[in-house]
């Protein structure tokens, strides 16, 4: 074994070391609250690839797309005869192209009754809230009756939510919480929205 093999095995060994004492302290076991926020791409599509993953485990999902109606998207397109998935495509689209508050009001609260009911049903392993917190920036949900369905929900539901920024009363119960940063976008450059990319 040369020199170098050398000192990287010894540098593996000791990450692994760190690695398998944070495994070790590891033992609470229970469901998350994940918050996917930020101006990049993909907030969205991180949440659609963690349902993904718990399906393959053969867990139950439910999930909610709080805006996106104008349009059938790739995913709802994917998964909505899933067996495990129930599907709940909300909105009428973007409140800048609707332009009528009370209707994107009242399609708030129709997603929150199904959310609420799911967060309530101990037989969903995951549930995804997607572009929730907009309902919030836009004073179409209050946040405290979220904030504590969320929190009484059973005790081994992860719940993801994405959307641009988050409520602080959110982000102080989320588990998990990861930013995406907007370093480049195709659409600045003149790049038409496409299916499969942006929908």
């Amino acid at each position: 074994m040369t020199v170098e093999q050398d000192k990287h095995q010894a540098r593996m060994a000791k990450k692994k070391q760190v690695v398998d004492e944070r495994i070790a302290k590891a033992t609470e076991e229970r469901g998350v609250l994940i918050l996917m926020r930020g101006n990049g791409k993909g907030k969205s599509s991180s949440a659609f690839g963690t349902m993904a993953r718990a399906l393959g485990h053969g867990q139950k999902a439910g999930l909610i797309q709080f805006i996106k109606g104008r349009k059938e998207t790739g995913e709802f397109l994917f998964f909505k005869d899933h067996p495990q998935v129930d599907f709940n495509v909300m909105g009428h689209g973007f409140t800048w192209e609707t332009q009528d508050k009370q209707q994107d009001i009242d399609a708030a609260q129709q997603a929150w009754a199904i959310a609420e009911r799911m967060l309530q049903d101990d037989s969903y392993d995951i549930l995804v809230f997607d572009e929730m917190s907009y309902m919030f920036r836009y004073h179409y949900l209050d946040i405290e009756p979220v904030v504590e369905a969320i929190s009484r929900r059973p005790a081994n539901q992860n719940v993801i939510v994405t959307g641009r920024t988050m409520h602080t009363k959110l982000t102080a119960i989320a588990d998990t919480i990861s930013d995406i940063a907007d370093v480049e976008h195709a659409f600045r450059k003149g790049v038409k929205a496409q299916p499969g990319i942006e929908w």
